[in-house]
């Protein structure tokens, strides 16, 4: 299968959507966000071979598609990991966040998005670069479905 194209024939990056999500629905990781008593319930399923498949769904390189939310939370914690193969490429992705706080972003590099993340979206996939992941950020997930921008 060959790389997809737009209706030009012209390369586009692809979007994969990557959760930990439970089966009743649970995102969510960190206990301590909105004094939700369920964070951090994937802990018992961190083992190498659980590492190995996220590694390879993310591939080698990749950029991030991120809410506000989920880019902050992230921002607080992937900078100080000690180098290894996820952080490393997180750190070194370009962040797309959905915001209408652009200039409060420090975490990069980045690029705000604004509130129209489907058009912006669109424009993302027919820019030449590395393909994108949504991670966490769950609201973005039904629209990006809705437009079939998913991957």
């Amino acid at each position: 299968m060959g790389a997809a194209t737009d209706t030009n024939g012209d390369p586009m990056r692809k979007l994969k959507i990557i959760e930990h999500i439970s089966l009743d629905g649970v995102i969510q990781h960190s206990a301590d966000e909105n004094d939700f008593p369920f964070g951090d319930w994937t802990t018992p399923y961190r083992t190498p071979v659980g590492r190995d498949a996220i590694l390879a769904a993310h591939g080698g390189s990749f950029d991030l598609l991120l809410g506000r939310r989920t880019y902050d939370a992230w921002s607080r914690y992937w900078p100080t990991v000690r180098s290894n193969l996820m952080a490393d490429r997180l750190n070194a992705a370009t962040k797309f966040v959905t915001t209408h706080r652009p200039q409060s972003l420090e975490w990069g590099p980045f690029e705000g998005l604004g509130s129209d993340v489907v058009e912006a979206v669109r424009r993302i996939k027919l820019q030449d670069g590395r393909d994108l992941i949504l991670s966490g950020s769950s609201t973005l997930t039904s629209p990006l479905l809705e437009h079939g921008l998913v991957d």
